[in-house]
């Protein structure tokens, strides 16, 4: 029988409140997250993200952008944010919005 490290839980919250422009992700973890990126895939845009430090409790504001054009590309975009971990492993997390 081989032994795995316990799962590691995705530490975020996506608050969508002030959608479908605004969404906040919320590290409500207990670690710090390090190079918190996020990049879109798919029609929509986003305006840079790039947090070197994002300890817990702590939000990244994402605004998307193009919106009012044709339809709602917030349903056909999918949001890829990756980070590391204290131990410097990179994780990616994707969600739809």
């Amino acid at each position: 029988m081989s032994s795995h490290p316990p799962a590691y839980a995705v530490p975020f919250w996506i608050d969508r409140e002030n959608a479908p422009r605004l969404y906040r992700v919320v590290n409500l973890g207990d670690e710090d997250v390090r190079g918190f990126r996020v990049s879109l895939l798919g029609p929509g845009y986003l305006v840079p993200v790039f947090i070197p430090l994002l300890p817990p409790g702590s939000a990244a504001t994402l605004t998307l952008l193009g919106l009012e054009t044709g339809d709602d590309p917030a349903r056909s975009t999918v949001a890829v944010v990756s980070w590391l971990r204290p131990d410097g492993e990179e994780y990616l997390w994707r969600f739809s919005f």
